[in-house]
């Protein structure tokens, strides 16, 4: 099993910043990536970025590209999403998941992190 800890959301001003945590324990070398996902009130959660937990390739999705990034610290068992020019639409509870090897889907799921950005 894997556990998944996130911190670091909260309040801010439409172009402040935040750095976002995923504190990995358990079983980690079974993970092949671990992704942030976010879900605002009445939509979808959707995927906006992951990182591979051996080398560090990175994906993100189009709308975040340029402002977010994803980075680990293996040392640490934990992944950033560092994100900058935050706009209202940015609000939302945001999850890290983590993927395993053997696996498409993402099993292990953090209990969220709210992110609240005001206008």
């Amino acid at each position: 099993q894997v556990q998944l800890v996130e911190s670091g959301g909260g309040l801010v001003q439409a172009g402040g910043s935040l750095r976002l945590s995923c504190a990995a324990s358990g079983r980690t070398y079974i993970i092949d990536d671990i992704g942030w996902f976010r879900q605002a009130p009445g939509k979808e959660r959707q995927i906006v970025a992951r990182i591979r937990w051996s080398d560090g390739t990175t994906y993100y999705s189009d709308s975040e590209k340029g402002r977010f990034t994803i980075s680990r610290d293996n040392a640490k068992n934990t992944v950033y999403l560092q994100m900058n020019s935050l706009e209202p639409e940015d609000t939302a509870v945001y999850y890290c998941a983590a993927r395993e090897r053997k696996y498409s889907s993402y099993s292990y799921w953090g209990q969220g992190t709210q992110v609240t950005v005001s206008s």
